[in-house]
């Protein structure tokens, strides 16, 4: 753990409270409370003082460990909510996702965008810091808690029933089919993770994939995965950055990548995809977003995807694909699916938390587990939406006819 880290947790660990509260700290518990005033929450203080749920029976407890704790609430709650759980300066008595789901519901979020993030660039040194911070925290640590395939983003589920590793091979077949793959044909795919789809894009569909990634741990083990299944032939893993890409597609794919590109850098992701794709071209982004412009939570930003930001749909289209005249095919959104991905990556990182916090330590475990249950709360809510969007060359009339393949009746 890095120093900074262990600082931190040692200020917010260290116990400044009396031992009865006062006048001054029952004032910042009301005063908090009142932020999220229909959440059903229950609050408590180091002595026991507590504000009752105002909004029906509690479906949890926040219980505040010292002063520190209490205060940094009151200064800033969006990214101290995140510190003092890490640390451990608070406890949650109840279900983490049912807290967190009334909170964002009793909190709505931010209808104008902040300026600073249409001048914050993404540029590819801070890119690749970016990307090691989160995806280069070591395969181990990801196989743990990870389907088979290491697949890190949303699932589709036919059935909620379904397992988590039959939901993600339904997610690979539901882009290519959205794609309508040919074999042969050419694909290009940004930010690739581990390398499964385009495995399975090569595998199943028999195109040659191009997969960009600047997160050498994902690489190192995508190359091994082609190699053993005997497709290095196929598909090409390049480490490189996005706007490096060269050569010529049919297809465009990008999975769980957008949200690290950054609100600034769409016109050059754009300008990407548009030297990329050929005649007939088409493609598929698929990415978490939001109905309205908001910067992504800050404690997220500052202890697990720092640079991220999830945009809405009129962002995307207006800065990525309008200025290149590519056409909207569909667009699908996805949200409750990705809810039920988390809710098994939860459960599984759970089990696994104790080989978890061998590897780290239990700051990092509870930071962890507070980052998915907070994804999935997003996601349930509403807060957040995971949209999945096909769009084509302008003139291009090599796409889909419609969703649901058929035959007319009178050819039965």
């Amino acid at each position: 753990m890095k120093g900074s880290v262990v600082t931190e947790r040692q200020a917010f660990s260290r116990d400044i409270a009396p031992s009865v509260s006062t006048k001054l700290d029952r004032w910042a518990l009301n005063r908090i409370q009142r932020t999220v005033e229909s959440a059903p929450l229950r609050f408590v203080l180091w002595d026991g003082f507590e504000q009752a749920s105002k909004a029906g029976p509690p479906v949890a407890t926040i219980a505040f460990k010292n002063r520190r704790a209490l205060f940094s609430w009151v200064w800033d709650p969006e990214i101290n909510f995140g510190e003092t759980y890490m640390f451990g300066a608070i406890e949650i008595h109840g279900d983490l996702v049912s807290t967190l789901e009334a909170v964002y519901r009793a909190r709505p979020i931010s209808k104008r965008r902040p300026w600073w993030l249409d001048q914050q660039s993404n540029t590819v040194r801070s890119a690749k810091e970016n990307v090691h911070h989160h995806y280069d925290l070591g395969n181990q640590f990801y196989r743990l808690w990870l389907d088979q395939g290491m697949v890190y983003t949303c699932a589709y589920f036919p059935q909620p029933t379904c397992t988590l590793e039959d939901a993600q091979v339904a997610k690979m077949e539901r882009i290519c089919r959205k794609l309508r793959l040919q074999p042969d044909e050419r694909v290009i795919e940004a930010g690739c993770g581990w390398g499964t789809l385009a495995l399975f894009m090569a595998k199943r569909y028999g195109v040659r994939v191009r997969a960009f990634n600047i997160s050498t741990e994902q690489i190192a083990y995508a190359r091994s995965m082609a190699k053993e299944e005997g497709l290095s032939g196929r598909v090409e893993f390049v480490e490189d950055d996005y706007r490096n890409m060269q050569g010529e597609c049919d297809a465009f794919v990008s999975v769980g990548m957008l949200e690290h590109v950054g609100l600034s850098d769409y016109a050059a992701f754009g300008g990407v995809i548009d030297r990329a794709l050929s005649t007939n071209g088409r493609g598929l982004l698929h990415f978490i977003g939001r109905n309205q412009p908001a910067p992504l939570n800050c404690w997220i930003r500052k202890r697990i995807f720092p640079g991220a930001y999830a945009p809405t749909l009129h962002e995307v289209f207006e800065r990525v694909l309008e200025p290149h005249s590519l056409s909207v095919l569909d667009v699908e959104n996805l949200r409750l699916h990705y809810a039920k991905t988390i809710e098994h990556w939860r459960r599984r990182f759970t089990e696994a938390s104790d080989q978890v916090g061998k590897m780290f330590d239990d700051t990092f475990v509870r930071a962890w587990q507070l980052y998915l249950a907070g994804s999935q709360a997003a996601f349930t809510t509403g807060t957040m939406q995971l949209f999945q969007v096909v769009f084509a060359r302008g003139a291009s009339n090599a796409i889909r006819w419609s969703r649901v393949e058929g035959s007319c009746a009178h050819d039965r």
